[in-house]
């Protein structure tokens, strides 16, 4: 090994170890905070020497620089990335389906109004007079097309929840019948009125009417499939996480396996805890402890160097069989007594949990009290002298930040709850005049997901895994997954059973009793 060489490259020191026969490893050390480059590792040379770069730096060095609160591995810029390109197929999907929307919306609403001025235009020296009914046929689409205008924003022209896989079957459906028709009393219009250029003004409005009448049937039929056929329910879900095997059950109606997954993932962000992979750690790390706890001795020396083949390297192999088997007995007699080590350990933890807690609480209630006693001191300062909420929660939260954070830590809870998301929850308590005890039940009660912030529970995308076809409806012992970067919620449907019901009668006169004394009494 020879003497490491130390080489200054601009504001940056290199300290580079050369082995004998290559480069082992590189520590690249940074003397400046604010720099953001690096240069690139150095092979050993003189100072007159020109740096070269090694083939293997990215594997070879290792970067020592102070600790960032944004720090990305590689696998987030591969998620990163593969969500970004995910993200802008489905915003195209998502703008050309909305085009599509306002391009047949448009449509449907301009040709009741084009039937009716077109006459007009083309031939309005033949046109009959109109009469009084005929004029109140024009209060009469008016009011039918802002009606139907109203009631298609309230149903269709809403955000959209998610972007699914597929195509929503009813709506497709409906929107080709509404094509259909308007084609249809387009064609009907050409042929029999503008070829014709009829004269009868009167019966064109009619027509226009009977052509919004059935534009508003067409809604009501849109009501009846988007919206009122799922609301009896059909099904029981049964919903189980693969982490930790939590498990929530639904009820649904008749829904396709796509919708029912958005559904689901709807009530999973309310019901269930946010995930927490700390607390799935600790079987691990007890099997590996087991695992190397174990040695092997060989009382009996080691065996002398033998030949590829000879006496002395069959007499090797056998030796090794011989410490696996060893090795697998006291795994199994350790595995026999594993659950005494489980227990303590359980209870172990149980009571640092409750001995955490009991100081979290009492931190929490004195640090409440101060906050008590400045607000009736405040109320006798100067406007300027009070405090807002913001800034007492940060007086206070250094009086209870070591308990939390023990508690914390104690609990596994660490990754999901910042100081500033800390702090900005105990401001919310302090300006809605909450109790310790409100505060800190985010806190000793794992919540539903959408409590925490969003990077602890925002996904981008989904996977919607199923043997059938997503746009099929849901059926009795269909299963699909959804999957997702660190977990999988696994699905099952169970039929609703068919309920029947009969029915007794019983005669309120029947309802009599009879008090029986016995003679003798005990004494």
């Amino acid at each position: 090994m020879q003497s490491p060489t130390v080489m200054e490259v601009g504001n940056e020191a290199l300290e580079v170890c050369e082995t004998v026969e290559e480069v082992k490893d590189v520590i690249v050390t940074t003397t400046e905070e604010d720099s953001n480059t690096y240069s690139p590792p150095v092979a050993g040379s003189s100072p007159g020497t020109k740096p070269s770069q090694d083939d293997n730096w990215g594997e070879t060095t290792t970067a020592v620089t102070g600790t960032s609160e944004h720090s990305l591995s590689q696998e987030d810029i591969v998620r990163i990335t593969k969500d970004l390109e995910d993200s802008v197929g489905l915003d195209c999907r998502r703008y050309f389906t909305l085009t599509l929307a306002v391009i047949l919306g448009l449509l449907v609403f301009l040709t009741p109004l084009a039937f009716l001025v077109l006459p007009h235009l083309l031939w309005p020296e033949r046109l009959q007079s109109c009469g009084t009914a005929c004029e109140g046929l024009f209060i009469s689409v008016a009011f039918k097309l802002l009606i139907l205008l109203l009631a298609v924003w309230a149903l269709f022209f809403r955000p959209p929840r998610a972007g699914l896989p597929r195509v929503f079957v009813f709506r497709a459906l409906l929107a080709v019948l509404v094509l259909l028709f308007v084609i249809s009393y387009w064609l009907f219009y050409g042929v029999r009125i503008l070829d014709s250029q009829d004269e009868n003004y009167q019966g064109i409005v009619q027509y226009a009417v009977s052509l919004v009448d059935a534009l508003l049937f067409i809604h009501y039929l849109a009501i009846v499939l988007l919206e009122l056929r799922q609301l009896q329910p059909c099904f029981s879900v049964c919903v189980a996480r693969s982490t930790d095997g939590e498990t929530r059950h639904y009820n649904l109606g008749q829904l396709s396996i796509q919708r029912a997954a958005l559904a689901i993932l709807e009530h999973y962000y309310c019901d269930f805890s946010v995930n927490n992979p700390a607390l799935l750690s600790a079987s691990k790390t007890r099997a590996a402890k087991h695992l190397a706890g174990l040695k092997v001795y060989n009382v009996d020396g080691e065996f002398p160097a033998a030949p590829a083949e000879g006496p002395g390297n069959n007499a090797a192999t056998g030796l090794a069989h011989s410490q696996s088997r060893a090795m697998i007995a006291a795994a199994a007699r350790r595995r026999d007594s594993s659950h005494n080590e489980l227990y303590y350990e359980e209870a172990e933890h149980e009571r640092r949990v409750r001995k955490r807690k009991a100081r979290l609480v009492v931190a929490v209630e004195e640090a409440f009290t101060h906050i008590k006693r400045m607000q009736e001191e405040d109320q006798k300062k100067a406007p300027g002298d009070v405090m807002d909420p913001r800034e007492a929660a940060q007086a206070i939260f250094p009086s209870m930040a070591r308990a939390l954070q023990k508690y914390l830590r104690t609990t596994k809870q660490q990754h999901c709850h910042s100081m500033e998301s800390i702090q900005q929850h105990l401001a919310f308590c302090i300006t809605n005049n909450m109790t310790p005890k409100a505060f800190l039940e985010s806190y000793l009660t794992p919540g539903p997901t959408l409590q925490y912030s969003r990077d602890h529970w925002l996904a981008r995308q989904w996977t919607l895994i199923s043997e059938a076809s997503v746009t099929s409806g849901l059926k009795d012992g269909s299963v699909f997954l959804l999957k997702c970067v660190d977990f999988n919620l696994v699905v099952t449907t169970k039929k609703i059973p068919y309920i029947q019901m009969s029915e007794e009668y019983i005669d309120p006169k029947s309802h009599k009793f009879v008090l029986r004394l016995q003679s003798e009494t005990s004494v």
